[in-house]
Parts: C-alpha cells; sequence; structure tokens
C-alpha cells in the first residue's frame, strides 16, 4: 500500500491510517510500561517494590518528558520548514537536537544519581521502600540517554513519513523488555534491578534502531549533520514543546499528590490502589496521546505550506474522531474494571474492590479527554507554543491539581476518585472556549 504523505488531503481513512501506527506504538509503550513495572513487579517482587516504583515514577517521566518536548517542538518546526521547502534548515535542526538530547541527558544522569536517596526519603519511603526506591533508580538512570533519544526519534520518524517503523521499533522494545522480564524477575529472581534493566533494554532498542534512517544521505529528507548551533531555532523548539513537556512533568506531580492524599487516607493500600489505576488509565489515555503525535506533523506542514482549508479539513474530523473515541474507552473501561483490577490487585479482596470502584469513576473522564489533549498538541503544531502551554498548565497544574487537593477537603476518599472527572471536563470546556476564540490560528495570517 503507498505510503500517505504529508502533503495530501486527508479523508477520515487516511486520517486514521496515518495515525493509527502512532496510537499503536504509544498505547503498547504503555502497555508494556504496565506488563514491566505493574504485573510482573506487583506478582512476583512484592507491594513494597510496587510501591517505590509509584513514588519515583513522576520523577523518571519528567526526564523522559524531556526528550518528548523536544521531539514534539522539533518535529513541529522541522516539519514546518519541509512544508516551506527550507530542506537544509531542517536538517540543521534536527541534528541540532539530537545532539542536545545526548548531552542533556548525560548531565541529567549525573544529577540523579546525586540527588535520588534524599529525593526518595522526602517522597516519605523508609525501610524496605526506601531500599528498593534506591536500587531501581540507580539501575534506571545508566538509561536516561537512550531514554530521552527514544521519545525524540519517535516524533520525527512521524515528519519522514515513517510512523509504522515507530510502531514497529515500539513492539520490538516491548517484546524485549517483556522477554528480560520474564528472565531477570520471575526466573533469576533478580527483583527490582532486574525490572529497571528490562525497562533499560527496550529503550536501548527504542533509541538505537531508529537511528538508521537518521544516518547518511538519501534515507529521508531531515538526517545527521554536524552540529550546527542555533540557540534562536533551540529556544523556540523549547517553547513550542513546553506544552507537552509541562503535561508529563505536571502528570506526575498530580500523580504524587494523589499518592500523598491517599496516604492519608487509607496508607499504603491506597498507593497500591492508585498505582493500579493509574497504569490502566495510561493504557487507554495513550489512544488520544498517539492521535495527537500523529497528525501533529501533518498540522505543521500544511501550517508551512499555507493551507488553510486543509487545517480546517483535519481540525474538524479530528475533533469528530477523538469525541467518538471517547466515548467507546469510557465503556470500555467501566465494563472490564474488574478484570483490569485482578491483573494487579486480584491477590487482595478489598484493594481489588477499591480499585474497580475507582477506575470506573475514572472512566468518565475519557468521554472529555481527547478534547483537551488535542488542543494543546494543536496549538503546538501551529508553532503556537504560548497558547499550547496555557492550555497544558491549565489543565494539569489549574485543574488536575486543584481537585485534587480541594475535593477531598469536602468528600474525603470519593473526592479524589472524582477529581480527574471533574479536572477533564473542565480542561475541555476552557480549550472549547480558546479553540472559538482564537479561530484564527486555523487560519494562515
Amino acid at each position: 500500500m503507498k505510503n500517505i504523505t504529508l502533503s495530501e488531503h486527508f479523508t477520515y481513512s487516511k486520517i486514521i491510517r496515518f495515525v493509527l501506527p502512532s496510537i499503536v506504538m504509544i498505547t503498547f509503550t504503555a502497555l508494556y510500561d504496565v506488563v514491566d513495572d505493574g504485573y510482573f513487579v506487583s506478582n512476583f517482587v512484592g507491594k513494597e517494590a510496587f510501591v517505590a516504583i509509584s513514588l519515583l515514577s513522576p520523577f523518571l517521566e519528567a526526564i523522559g518528558a524531556l526528550g518528548y518536548m523536544i521531539g514534539a517542538g522539533g518535529s513541529a518546526l522541522v516539519a514546518k520548514l519541509l512544508g516551506e521547502g527550507n530542506d537544509k534548515k531542517a536538517r540543521q535542526v534536527f541534528s541540532m537536537l539530537v545532539y542536545s538530547c545526548i548531552g542533556i541527558g548525560i548531565l541529567l544522569t549525573i544529577i540523579g544519581y546525586m540527588v535520588l536517596e534524599p529525593l526518595s526519603f522526602t517522597l516519605g519511603a523508609r525501610g524496605l521502600v526506601l531500599k528498593e526506591c534506591i536500587s531501581y533508580g540507580h539501575a534506571l538512570l545508566v538509561f536516561v540517554v537512550p531514554f530521552m533519544l527514544q521519545d525524540t526519534f519517535q516524533s520525527f520518524l512521524i515528519v519522514i513519513e515513517r510512523p509504522k517503523v515507530g510502531m514497529v521499533v515500539t513492539i520490538l522494545s516491548g517484546v524485549a523488555n517483556i522477554v528480560v522480564d520474564i528472565v531477570l524477575i520471575v526466573i533469576l529472581k533478580w527483583g527490582i534491578i532486574g525490572a529497571a534493566l528490562a525497562t533499560g533494554s527496550g529503550l536501548v532498542i527504542g533509541s538505537l534502531i531508529p537511528l538508521r534512517f537518521f544516518i547518511g544521505k538519501g534515507q529521508s529528507k531531515i538526517y545527521l549533520e554536524k552540529l550546527h548551533m542555533d540557540l534562536r531555532a533551540f529556544r523556540k523548539v523549547c517553547i513550542n514543546g513546553s506544552s507537552e513537556f509541562l503535561t508529563d512533568v505536571s502528570a506526575g506531580i498530580v500523580t504524587l499528590l494523589y499518592n500523598i492524599q491517599l496516604m492519608r487516607f487509607v496508607g499504603d493500600n491506597g498507593v497500591a490502589v492508585y498505582g493500579a489505576i493509574d497504569y490502566i488509565s495510561y493504557i487507554f489515555a495513550s489512544v488520544f496521546i498517539g492521535y495527537g503525535v500523529g497528525i501533529a506533523p501533518v498540522i505543521s506542514y500544511q501550517y508551512g505550506a499555507k493551507n488553510s482549508k486543509e487545517l480546517k479539513n483535519l481540525f474538524t474530523k479530528s475533533i469528530k474522531i477523538l469525541v467518538a473515541t471517547g466515548a467507546i474507552l469510557a465503556v470500555g473501561t467501566f465494563s472490564s474494571a474488574p478484570f483490569m483490577a485482578g491483573i494487579f490487585l486480584g491477590y487482595d479482596k478489598n484493594l481489588w474492590m477499591m480499585a474497580i470502584h475507582g477506575l470506573r469513576i475514572y472512566s468518565i473522564a475519557f468521554l472529555v479527554m481527547g478534547i483537551g489533549i488535542f488542543g494543546s498538541s494543536f496549538f503546538t503544531s501551529l508553532n503556537d507554543g504560548l497558547t499550547s502551554g496555557i492550555l497544558s498548565v491549565t489543565r494539569t497544574v489549574v485543574f488536575q491539581m486543584g481537585t485534587v487537593m480541594i475535593l477531598p477537603i469536602f468528600f474525603q476518599l470519593e473526592g479524589i476518585w472524582w477529581s480527574i472527572v471533574v479536572a477533564e471536563v473542565l480542561a475541555a470546556s476552557i480549550t472549547i472556549v480558546f479553540l472559538i476564540k482564537r479561530n484564527r490560528f486555523i487560519n494562515i495570517r
């Protein structure tokens, strides 16, 4: 089947075919994260290790978010430059971003080793949980550079019209992760260190295989050249991708706040329950994230080509697709909650029942979640990082953090479960207001 190019007119069929590899890629990444850090750790290592990973995950995700920021902001700029016909500048910006990822990753690794233990202690880890935090963090920090490169390359594979390659690489990474999990955790009994090394093996595969498509002329329109620093372009990439970075970092902080609130009401058991809900909901939410990742370069290219008609077409069709998808995900999550909760917490009936209740409430949020996620991604694609950042901060910092801190004051534990629903409804509402009032961004100025 002929590859779909960024310059084409997109029907519903073409949109779905083009973004499907990205959706599969992001969803599969979430799935093997769940299998690695969730299923294997909770069932073969123990609750303390599962709690340790839940406490550290927000900070480890923040590191990966830097790679996602560079990938999202950089791919939007590079795709726009390609749409303008400036291939040389596109290659220079791409090369600069790859080398920057490597340098930043090395620096973060060093800092991570310095702050890991006091950070874990500050989060409340004590005894065996503290020991597991340190073991997991030390092992995983070795893979910071491939972690960032994998997230960066995923976005640029779509820019060079190879979304299926990103999907295949992600599947291979996930399979490797699971195989290493079985060997190191189940067979060799390496515990939480085995989980970290399994994750790292997947990251190495996910960062090295895509390199062959970016090394040497003739592979694609963009490929690695010698370093040509352009601080203005780098600043623009960071600002434009800041919404994606803020979304990931804020999501980590929200998880931290959930854990703190749940520790107040039900102790370690609450953290274990939310850990399961967080993993499961991440799989379903990744469908929306994958759609945004997949469609973003198309929007950026058409914006660079000044094709206002096609931009409106992409926007309208995307909203309809996301609303329909949200309804399907809400029903699917609600109905399958007992099965999914049982995967992680089937060994304890009380935890299992608590997770079912929380997950079914969470499922309501999927009805509108896609609008909030796509709104931020859409403005990033238009290289309007300010608007994208405002929407991202409002959705996560203002609404999600605000509701999880305020609602429990009045509704105790029930307020924690309902906070995400209220936050996503508010986020979708403000996104719609921005899209209506700032409709001029859909047009070429």
